[in-house]
């Protein structure tokens, strides 16, 4: 179970990191469609602005043979990536370097290019070295600190070898942008940017971590207890960071059934009568969950709630008790306020030692409790068409109870058991 668990974590951290990998290269291929366009409309639309940029002229063609190809190039990849997502397969891990370089030699390229059309000089204090932070704060979509590093080192790097490159620099130059160590200082600041984006890119990561174990764990109380749990009890299950034992422990045991639901429901639809038991569940489980315990199980037109398993409550026979008679009230409520859908219910309760345990297969378990305390609790309940009463419970339970109350109705011939039991009439 624990290995079914690591491995679905692993499956769901990973299809998340891809999904984040999806999410970046459509950002970037929405941002490059925007700047080319951008590009295209000041050239056309600004002809004295891109005079004094580009004296002997520039054509459209060159940014879009730029762009275009590296717009083509993230496309490419990104259908890559869908169709790895779809069969459910990882992206190489140097894949992701590889496209992490290709990615951010673009600035490279465009001040390459802008090179043989402006002065380098300009070059280098206008937008394209910018175009570097723009790759290093998405890398951090990549949910992963050493492709961002990477991504600030390739930036780095690059921008001070063009700068070697294209420029007249040494270190004892007059103007301050011809020097090393101007250079240097850009290089470095993308440098950092990198690792920045790196440790934002690991917190990130951190925290679908969590998220993912956390949905985990909830999933498994989920799976073992149902979804009516209470989120106290989810909470105080997902405290103790276990799977519950199997053990023979003390619980206190609650049935309730609906008398008469059979022959009512042949009355109604069936969406009419699945609408009127989740009503009415909804708050016999409110109840249930306001006192401590859990419904363990839905029989139909009934349910079976626990008390005292799987959280050890030293009060469970008065909270059994206390949910009982709540639930009497919430009954007569509920007649009172639906006189057309008036229900009658019997509920017995006992009080034992009892089984509990996950039990199904590897991969559907669920928690449950066995033995005869549960059948006794079954049994009174059964016993309330007999008697007349609307709650039975046990001596044991009675006896446990610090104020049961109640009429005795001595010892009761119980099916399946070969000596009388002393039963207590409540309500």
């Amino acid at each position: 179970m624990a290995e079914a668990a690591t491995g679905a974590y692993a499956q769901a951290l990973r299809r998340e990191i891809l999904r984040s990998e999806r999410m970046r290269m459509r950002a970037l291929v929405i941002l490059l469609a925007v700047m080319l366009a951008s590009i295209l409309c000041a050239l056309a639309l600004l002809p004295h602005f891109t005079h004094q940029l580009f004296p002997e002229g520039i054509s459209a063609w060159v940014p879009t043979a730029g762009f275009g190809s590296f717009i083509l190039f993230e496309v490419a990849a990104l259908g890559l990536l869908r169709w790895r997502i779809a069969a459910d397969k990882d992206f190489p891990r140097p894949a992701r370097f590889a496209n992490a370089l290709v990615e951010t030699s673009l600035p490279g390229v465009v001040i390459v290019v802008l090179s043989h059309h402006m002065e380098p000089r300009l070059v280098f204090g206008f937008w394209p070295p910018l175009l570097y932070f723009v790759f290093i704060v998405l890398s951090t979509l990549r949910l992963d600190f050493w492709l961002s590093l990477w991504t600030g080192i390739v930036a780095a790097v690059e921008q001070l070898a063009l700068a070697y490159w294209l420029l007249p620099l040494s270190l004892t130059a007059v103007n301050a942008e011809e020097t090393v160590y101007y250079h240097m200082s850009r290089s470095i600041m993308l440098l950092l940017a990198g690792i920045v984006a790196g440790i934002v890119a690991q917190s990130l990561r951190r925290q679908f971590e969590n998220s993912v174990i956390a949905g985990a764990a909830r999933d498994r109380v989920t799976n073992l207890f149902g979804q009516h749990v209470s989120p106290a009890v989810v909470e105080r299950l997902l405290a103790t960071q276990a799977e519950p034992p199997s053990e023979i422990r003390p619980v206190c045991v609650l049935f309730l059934d609906i008398r008469g639901f059979t022959a009512m429901s042949h009355t109604r639809s069936a969406g009419e009568t699945v609408d009127l038991l989740n009503d009415f569940f909804a708050a016999m489980v409110e109840i249930v969950d306001r006192h401590g315990g859990i419904v363990n199980k839905f029989l139909g037109d009934g349910f079976l709630a626990l008390f005292g398993a799987p959280l050890t409550d030293p009060k469970a026979a008065d909270h059994a008790l206390a949910a009982g008679r709540d639930m009497l009230a919430a009954v007569d409520d509920w007649n009172r306020a639906r006189p057309a859908q008036a229900l009658r219910v019997g509920i017995g309760i006992h009080a034992g030692d009892a089984v509990t345990g996950t039990v199904g297969s590897a991969q559907r378990k669920e928690y449950t409790v066995i033995g005869d305390t549960v059948n006794l609790a079954a049994r009174l309940e059964q016993l309330t068409k007999e008697t007349g009463a609307r709650l039975l419970v046990s001596d044991a339970l009675a006896n446990q109870a610090r104020s049961s109350g109640g009429v005795a109705l001595g010892p009761m011939a119980i099916r399946g058991y070969g000596e009388p039991v002393n039963v207590w009439k409540l309500a």
